[in-house]
């Protein structure tokens, strides 16, 4: 009888690793889901920040987090032009060395900007709690409740009246908290995405086993 000469999946020569294929989603070479929500997150927390900025011309710029959206969108067109054309778990050229280590870089960094963002907003929303308001002509009046005669005042100019203050601007201060939280998770599985993926995998045992059957047989 003819033995079958043709080679068997999976069979190969001793010391050598069979590469996986990389993981595909909608056609490319990563799953898209984390630069996907990156986007989407990022873009809405820009637009919300540029919304809440046109509220009053006093607001400060740490009030209206755009800035964060930016970073976060950029760090999705990055992740998006990677893991669609050129993502590999090996990298084969310096460019995608490059790439990916600025995608890890990014993430992490929009990790940090979320989180700073969560926490001007969070103080924000403390000190609005406690404002006790009055309006005046094209302005809003504000200050914290002191035993003290000399207290900070706050004023919010270019507003109808203090509810856009103490009304619409706290409601899309938890929405801001909620959607820079997201954000900030979303970049922080980014970057764990990008180390395991990368450096979570270990050849080690399988080329020492190898080499122990290959000075056996010798």
């Amino acid at each position: 009888m003819a033995r079958d000469q043709r080679p068997r999946s999976g069979a190969g020569r001793p010391g050598e690793a069979t590469e996986a294929p990389a993981p595909r989603c909608c056609g490319c070479r990563f799953p898209l889901l984390l630069a996907l929500l990156q986007l989407g997150l990022g873009l809405a927390v820009a637009v919300l920040g540029f919304v809440m900025a046109r509220i009053s011309s006093s607001l400060l710029l740490r009030d209206t987090p755009f800035w964060a959206g930016i970073l976060v969108c950029l760090v999705a067109y990055l992740g998006l032009f990677m893991l669609c054309v050129s993502y590999q778990v090996d990298e084969r050229t310096c460019i995608q060395f490059s790439m990916k280590l600025l995608y890890f870089l990014l993430s992490a960094l929009g990790l940090m900007v979320c989180v700073l963002a969560v926490a001007f907003e969070a103080h924000l929303y403390s000190q609005l709690s406690q404002f006790s308001c009055e309006t005046t002509p094209d302005a809003c009046q504000c200050k914290l409740p002191s035993s003290e005669p000399l207290s900070r005042t706050f004023i919010y100019r270019g507003v109808p009246g203090c509810d856009s203050i103490t009304g619409t601007f706290k409601l899309f201060l938890i929405i801001q908290i909620v959607l820079n939280l997201a954000c900030g998770l979303v970049c922080l599985i980014a970057c764990f995405v990008m180390w395991k993926h990368r450096y979570q995998v270990f050849y080690v045992g399988v080329r020492m086993c190898s080499l122990t059957m290959s000075q056996r047989q010798q």
